[in-house]
């Protein structure tokens, strides 16, 4: 079957994603970032629907940091592991953020997090699968 013949492909199927992904985070993390200590607290207070109510400037920074930096190791595959564990970790927080904050019944509230729990899966399934062979890990 010609469908079947495409796993061959899957290492640079890998990469695309890799690249594409990365880019994405980096083009949300980096402004961020730099947008500097009134956003950190802002993302930060975020931490409280799970149950951390102290020093919300340091979790907005690493939020902030987890996507920018961590779409910029996604990109390149290094750390690939660690950095796809702190992306789902900040995906994570933001879906039950969207749950607590989101008016309604739990298909609006689902609708609201949707972006938040695909992109934790693909995270989750990034940091079982690895980065291919087309990375600086090379696993």
């Amino acid at each position: 079957m010609i469908l079947r013949s495409l796993s061959k492909y899957r290492d640079t199927g890998l990469l695309l994603l890799r690249i594409l992904i990365g880019l994405s985070f980096l083009a949300h993390g980096l402004p961020k970032l730099m947008d500097g200590p009134d956003l950190w607290i802002k993302l930060g207070k975020s931490m409280q629907f799970v149950g951390v109510t102290a020093y919300p400037i340091f979790w907005g920074l690493m939020s902030a940091l987890s996507e920018s930096i961590g779409g910029f190791l996604l990109l390149i595959g290094f750390c690939f592991r660690p950095a796809c564990l702190f992306l789902v970790i900040n995906m994570a927080v933001a879906t039950i953020m969207h749950f607590h904050t989101t008016p309604g019944d739990f298909m609006e509230k689902w609708f609201v997090a949707s972006h938040a729990i695909e992109l934790g899966s693909v995270f989750l399934s990034l940091l079982l699968i690895g980065p291919g062979k087309f990375s600086v890990d090379r696993e």
